[in-house]
């Protein structure tokens, strides 16, 4: 019996230019060299396109979201949620509690407000791992009487509407709403954004995956959501009035979630303000081996990193404490004067 000769592979010459012609792009806007000048000006450079951006991340400029405008970088905004479910993973869902869910959801909002709310997040449908879908009609019969209702008893707070669905998202703002909140902002179809585009309203464009798999956590969450944000401009909704949540607990392990809460401050590069919500999530439930209902501190905790990265909105059940924490992070971070201070 004889082996198999081993197969021959071919030994490519690094000497041989044969092959087809690169097709390179043409440089445009080369300033030349004024050698004469000396200094600088002697060695060529490239000049940023008449009326082109800088592509230089910046400062978000303010936002009006409904009654209120939003002014990035002052302070950190506190934005408390509101699930109008029966399975909300943190027990809080008001489906669950029986009784009348627009009365308990409008007495929850006012002490939310009363705690500091800027804003409140209104959901009819759980997006925790594993969750039940909802069905449109469902789903408006849920969160519609209770957006109406916020409207009425408190109309100086704007209100989200939390929802994937075109149709709820529309019947949320025919309601009240005056923001919309995607948690798959990264899905190729853009209907919520068209929805945004069509009411003028701001969108929050949320990283979200079917399966907690990367080769590059950071940057392939901020490469999803440019994509993101890119879908959302050609549907016409203006840049000023995106806002982009790097999702955490969503499509992400444990490990994921930790390193993007540790790098938080690369999603600056994105140039948008920046809404996180850890509140009561797995992962700080795993790291401490708690319950849901015990996880508020490992949340406070998570609410001061992610101010000291340069968050600008965090949204959670438990506002009061988190407002205090966001209190003394900004006067830290974003800077409080004493002296002044009234």
């Amino acid at each position: 019996m004889h082996d198999s000769p081993d197969p021959v592979v071919p030994r490519l010459d690094p000497m041989d230019t044969r092959g087809p012609a690169r097709a390179l792009p043409g440089q445009v806007g080369v300033v030349g060299p004024d050698p004469g000048r000396g200094g600088g000006a002697a060695t060529p450079s490239f000049a940023v396109p008449p009326g082109a951006p800088t592509g230089l991340p910046g400062r978000p400029g303010p936002l009006a979201i409904g009654p209120r405008t939003f002014d990035w970088g002052s302070r950190t905004f506190v934005m408390g949620i509101l699930n109008v479910t029966p399975d909300s993973f943190s027990g809080d869902g008001l489906l669950a509690a029986g009784g009348d869910p627009v009365r308990a959801a409008v007495a929850l909002a006012r002490s939310m407000v009363a705690a500091g709310a800027d804003l409140l997040d209104v959901g009819g449908e759980s997006s925790r791992p594993g969750h039940l879908m909802v069905g449109e009609a469902e789903e408006i019969a849920r969160v519609v009487p209770v957006v109406r209702a916020l409207r009425e008893a408190l109309p100086e707070t704007p209100l989200s509407i939390d929802t994937t669905k075109p149709a709820v998202a529309e019947a949320a703002l025919v309601a009240g709403a005056h923001l919309l909140n995607d948690v798959w902002g990264i899905a190729p179809d853009a209907g919520l954004a068209r929805v945004a585009a069509a009411h003028d309203v701001p969108l929050i464009v949320m990283h979200n995956r079917g399966e907690a798999r990367y080769v590059s956590l950071l940057s392939e969450i901020i490469a999803d959501l440019q994509g993101a944000l890119e879908r959302a401009l050609a549907a016409g909704v203006a840049w000023d009035r995106l806002i982009v949540d790097p999702g955490f607990g969503f499509g992400k392990a444990p490990r994921h979630n930790l390193a993007l809460l540790r790098d938080l401050g690369s999603l600056r590069l994105l140039g948008r303000p920046i809404l996180l919500g850890t509140s009561r999530k797995s992962t700080l439930g795993k790291v401490l081996d708690l319950p849901p209902d015990e996880r508020m501190d490992a949340t406070l905790a998570t609410t001061a990193l992610a101010i000291a990265s340069g968050v600008d909105i965090v949204r959670v059940h438990d506002v009061g404490p988190n407002v205090r924490i966001a209190r003394m992070a900004d006067a830290v971070v974003r800077g409080w004067d004493p002296e002044g201070a009234a």
